[in-house]
């Protein structure tokens, strides 16, 4: 137990060397001085709290918000100290707001919780003592040897042993680990794969070294040392020999493997992701805000105290002859009194921190985080998939974007290949009808007849079908015979699976020339050429790697010869090449890569016999290393690929997504300017630039690639800057390359930037996945401070969309780490513009105002109860009563502003669309600047001032209000001064409101309604738990003077009278651009209530309230039906947003 809580607290690490020891099957050695390791046990935990921790570990999360540490220390002082108010008032809503809070994480913990015990609770199959048991997943432990049966995950992180194949072998999918579909095979030892029994793998004596755990998917480095009669034999074990908890295995009937990680040791446990703590500038503001306000407060309560003790030095109002002190009053210290009435002052006041303004803005974010997910415009029908929302955190964030960092490949790109052209010893050839044609020469052969490849050309297309890692799936995975019913062609029996679609596109290419590649049976690949079987003996696969950028194989001809084939980018294969066609090649790679084709490099090398010995000594030497595997293996590689023959070069198209060229337009419109972040060569990332619309043929390219030295890199950027002040061009695009980038950054950041924010569009091609964060972070924390928004769909861009403030994956081809890893996600790029232009809009505006109105309200609120102390002599007599105190954030006034912050929409979301400038007007924050902060302020205070002097005015000169004469106390002065500022803070609302749905509409006479039923109850009862009843029959009293229901009228009318003329002025003499929309809005008839209901063509919006009366009624004929935009509009002309209609319109239209 005291290990155990050791270990929880950090204390006790339970590894404590680099490497772990397995025993397979748990055979710990008998003799020696064997200490055994601790590891982990198999239970997958996600979620946060226990039983046991989480009332503490819940309330220290809760009560490190300044809001409710601040509220709870007002409750303790209520509770230590004589308070004008009950600690109910502070105590009660923020039990409240914790409570809410507490119930809402709770019930997340619990969901994981049931998703961890289904998980943990699944039955595998052990072998222990001999036999198969089954057992519970979260049972297995290290050492232990699992069966696994055909199309069940994996429950623990596995070394393969053995499987029901001869050599070994099997096939797994990775899908819930990062997306990719494709087959991947995995290897066993020779010397384990023949333990395909229980008996036999019992009776197996070996160890697995390894090292320990760590989170990156695809590294694994150790090695099994395997006893047999004796004699030790040693085998490396890399990633293919690890079977990750997650994958599945597939057309393989079953496996066994040894546990090496478990549980939270795994790797798919290692690289849980928790939510994102990125913070949206509207939290940021309104954290100030707040700071802002509390100095508000201080200065009330220092003021009040001060002049509490001014007026007290006169002796008729320190001690009048009614209220006598004590002895002990009279003798107790004046610093204690004054701190004791300082406090008393600040619970009074206290009030003026929104307290409810947390959990309202926590409920509409989650709360309004559902419609982008119910959004049907942002759900793509061909893959089933509709957006995601990850962390709610950032809804607001999406109407702020300045930049946009994107992806090419499979983010503006479909990420689906297709082969257009090859260089096959100098000479380019282009693909017609499933023939490789010289370019300039058209097909002449008739249909059926097999085309004659002479000797270069027949080896560059099997040197593309050997090369790769395909695998190859078949319907009838039992069946005899050849899969093929033909050598060209496809059978419907199988179908490639490849890691990358260049891959697929390139060896389906090669089938349709002739060249055909059957599959791998262990070590055997087998192809057809043009019929005639061909069996190549795989002796090692040099694995791709981004900073090589090329892979290779290593096989053995029919003939016995030992061949290298590799292939690569052009800038990893060109100099390591000493013959071929090298120059002609180089100049084909770039007239690929200037069509946008995605371009690959392939060349060959013979070994003789003692060249292949040393190479084979090398590498075996480098796999099975346990320090430094991978630098040794960087080391070889290099050796081995070098003095290559050049065969020639491949172009692989990658189509444009629907609607990428409208969608970078209108960001551009809208004021957000896009740069593009891409691994690709420099000319084929141009070229899709160009053709997306990211680059304009007008516009002026200028570039800064293939930079030697920090001197011509600074010498080259003052040209580009003195180019851009020069040049009378409007927009300028610059061109980046990863080199130039890596030493721009290094000490020309300030000049790189200058240059950069001159640019209408920016392009870094060859840039590495941390080269794409650094760019990010470096326009984050420029002087501006720009929001940046980031996209991608692969794993490479995990790190640029983890930096950006938004972060947002593509759900395409490349796998979901990037999705796991983002804020939100989508299938296609074209619905970026919706989720900014639409839904960032509304969120910003929604959440702008709720945060302004918290203030404002509190400010009313609070306000008349510092001007009632100078009525009172600041004996600190609260004006209202302690239920009206504590209710009036829970109940009066909080359920409007909720609703009005999940459906206020101030455009009809079409006119965002297709009017992207709109998004200027919110941009930088401008609707929580410091000028509309002060202006919300200052509107409290003015409305405060004339509730309590208009209230005051009536009442204050002892004017009786009652038919008999009776005259009215202090109690009902303050509700009289409660009544009109509840109506009042609702009726502002309702006129912000722009958007009116039924929800709206309850909610807001609903407040006023539940307002006036409650007190009547409240007041017109005597409540026997109750300890005192001051406002019995107090709030009837009221209500029943005429002079008092004309005071609320005239009240209300002062209060909002002006700021209805204020709205007016400003509409009219300086409209905004969205004001100029919802005026065009109302005139041509598409208001947003308006937007899908029927008025003929030409029909002006002074029918409205007929139109009405025809919807109620039910008459209204969508076939009327008319918009202010055109069928010829680039955006998204069939809207099925949820946002856009109201219910009412759903119902009839």
């Amino acid at each position: 137990m005291i290990r155990w809580i050791r270990q929880q607290l950090g204390f006790d690490p339970p590894h404590q060397s680099d490497t772990r020891t397995v025993y397979i099957a748990n055979k710990f050695p008998q003799h020696g001085h064997y200490i055994p390791q601790r590891f982990a046990d198999n239970r997958i935990i996600s979620s946060k709290y226990t039983i046991w921790n989480f009332i503490p570990k819940n309330l220290f999360e809760q009560f490190r918000r300044i809001a409710n540490f601040y509220f709870l220390i007002i409750f303790l002082v209520q509770l230590m100290i004589d308070t004008p108010t009950s600690p109910i008032t502070s105590g009660l809503p923020l039990f409240f707001v914790i409570t809410v809070t507490a119930i809402k994480q709770g019930y997340e913990d619990w969901l994981r919780h049931k998703a961890d015990n289904e998980v943990n609770g699944a039955p595998v199959f052990v072998v222990r003592s001999g036999s198969l048991v089954q057992t519970r997943s979260k049972n297995i432990r290290v050492g232990d040897i699992v069966r696994v049966a055909k199309d069940e995950t994996f429950p623990a992180d596995l070394v393969l042993l053995s499987s029901d194949r001869a050599e070994g072998t099997c096939h797994i999918t990775t899908t819930s680990l990062d997306g990719e579909t494709n087959l991947k095979t995995h290897y066993s030892v020779p010397e384990t794969a023949v333990s395909q029994s229980v008996s036999r793998l019992e009776s197996l004596q070996a160890v697995v070294e390894c090292q320990q755990p760590e989170a990156d998917l695809y590294r694994f480095v150790g090695r099994i040392t395997v006893t047999q009669q004796g004699e030790e034999i040693v085998r490396p074990l890399g990633p293919e020999n690890l079977l990750l908890r997650g994958a599945r295995l597939k057309n393989t009937k079953e496996i066994f493997g040894v546990a090496v990680y478990t549980g939270m040791e795994s790797k798919m446990a290692l690289n849980y992701k928790c939510k994102s703590q990125k913070r949206s500038a509207v939290e940021k503001s309104m954290n100030t805000f707040l700071i802002i306000y509390l100095g508000i407060l201080l200065f009330e309560a220092i003021l009040s105290t001060i002049l509490k003790y001014a007026w007290q030095a006169e002796n008729k109002w320190d001690e009048p002859f009614y209220n006598q002190k004590t002895d002990q009053e009279r003798n107790s210290s004046q610093i204690l009194k004054f701190i004791s009435d300082f406090l008393a002052f600040l619970v009074l006041y206290n009030f003026i921190i929104p307290i409810s303004l947390y959990v309202t803005v926590e409920m509409q974010k989650f709360l309004g985080s559902f419609f982008i997910g119910w959004d049907l415009d942002l759900y793509h029908e061909e893959s089933d998939q509709k957006a995601q929302v990850n962390t709610s955190d950032l809804n607001e964030e999406l109407g702020q974007v300045e930049y946009v960092f994107t992806d090419k490949t499979g983010t503006l790109t479909e990420n689906e290949m297709q082969f257009r052209e090859c260089s096959i010893n100098g000479i380019k050839y282009q693909e017609i009808n499933g023939k490789l044609i010289p370019e300039g020469m058209t097909e002449d052969s008739p249909d059926g007849a097999v085309p004659c490849l002479n000797k270069e050309e027949e080896l560059f297309l099997k040197a593309v079908s050997l090369c790769h890692t395909v695998q190859i799936s078949y319907d009838q995975v039992d069946g005899p015979g050849d899969p093929f019913s033909h050598a060209n062609g496809f059978s419907p029996q199988m179908e490639y699976y490849a890691s990358s679609p260049d891959e697929k596109a390139l060896v389906e290419a090669t089938k349709r020339m002739g060249v055909t590649f059957i599959g791998s049976h262990g070590e055997i690949m087998e192809i057809k050429t043009f019929g005639k079987a061909e069996k190549y003996k795989l002796l090692h696969v040099l694995e791709f790697d981004a900073d090589r950028r090329r892979m290779s194989v290593i096989l053995q001809k029919p003939s016995g010869e030992k061949v290298l084939f590799t292939k690569g980018a052009e800038s990893a294969v060109l100099p390591y090449s000493t013959s071929g066609e090298i120059d002609k090649t180089r100049v084909h790679v770039d007239e690929f890569a200037l069509k946008g084709l995605r371009t690959l490099v392939v060349a060959c090398r013979h070994f003789s016999a003692d060249e292949y010995q040393e190479v084979d000594r090398r590498l075996h030497e480098a796999r099975t290393a346990l320090q430094q595997r991978e630098e040794r293996l960087v080391e070889v590689f290099n050796f081995i690929e070098k003095d290559l023959e050049l065969l020639g070069a491949t172009g692989v198209e990658d189509k444009l997504q629907d609607k990428v060229q409208e969608t970078i337009e209108s960001l551009r419109l809208a004021g957000i300017k896009v740069w593009v972040l891409t691994g690709d060569k420099h000319e084929t990332a141009v070229s899709v630039s160009l053709s997306c619309g990211h680059f304009h043929r007008t516009m002026n390219i200028l570039e800064l690639v293939k930079q030697k030295s920090d001197s011509e890199c600074a010498e080259q950027l003052r040209r580009l800057a003195r180019r851009i002040r020069e040049d009378h061009v409007i927009q300028h695009g610059l061109v980046v390359d990863g080199a130039s980038l890596s030493l721009a950054l290094r000490e020309h950041e300030k000049l790189f930037m200058e240059v950069c924010k001159n640019c209408s569009a920016v392009l870094c091609c060859r840039m590495a996945p941390l080269q794409k964060a650094k760019v990010v972070r470096l326009l984050k924390t420029s002087p501006e401070k720009p929001i940046t928004l980031a996209i991608g769909d692969g794993a490479n861009d995990v790190s640029m969309i983890q930096e950006a403030h938004v972060g947002i994956g593509i759900m395409g081809k490349e796998g979901r780490q990037a999705v796991r890893n983002s804020d939100y996600a989508i299938a296609r790029f074209k619905f970026l513009a919706k989720l900014l232009l639409v839904h960032g809009h509304f969120y910003y505006i929604r959440i702008a105002t709720l945060v302004q109105y918290f203030f404002y309200k509190n400010v009313c609120f609070i306000t008349p109860q510092f001007l009632y102390q100078f009525f009172c002599l600041f004996s600190q007599q609260t004006l209202y009563d302690s239920v009206y105190l504590t209710l009036y954030n829970i109940c009066f006034t909080s359920l409007p502003i909720l609703v009005y912050s999940l459906f206020e929409q101030l455009v009809h979301p079409h006119v965002l669309q297709s009017k992207p400038a709109l998004y200027r007007d919110i941009s930088k924050n401008s609707l929580l600047s410091f000028k509309t902060f002060l202006y919300w302020t200052f509107l409290g205070f003015c409305h405060a001032f004339i509730f309590f002097f208009g209230s005051y005015t009536l009442m204050g000169e002892d004017t009786t209000l009652m038919g008999n004469g009776q005259m009215f106390g202090n109690w009902t002065f303050g509700t009289l001064v409660f009544t009109v500022m509840v109506i009042t803070v609702t009726l502002k609302l309702a006129l912000e409101t722009h958007f009116w749905t039924w929800m709206n509409h309850f909610v807001t006479w609903g407040s006023i309604a539940f307002y006036f039923i409650f007190s009547l109850f409240y007041g017109g009862i005597i409540w026997p738990f109750l300890h005192t009843q001051d406002m019995y029959f107090i709030f009837v009293q009221l209500l029943s003077s005429g002079s008092a229901w004309f005071a609320i009228f005239i009240i209300v009318i002062t209060c909002l009278f002006p700021d209805v003329i204020k709205k007016v002025f400003y509409r009219h003499l300086q409209p905004t651009s969205t004001q100029k929309s919802q005026f065009i809005e109302a005139y041509q008839g598409i208001g947003c209530v308006d937007s899908m209901c029927c008025f003929s063509e030409g029909q002006n919006a002074c029918s409205r309230l007929g139109r009405l009366v025809e919807r109620m009624m039910g008459r209204c004929d969508p076939a009327r039906a008319t918009r202010s935009w055109s069928d010829s509009d680039t955006f998204f002309s069939n809207d099925r947003s949820i946002l856009t209609l109201s219910p009412m319109e759903v119902s009839h239209c």
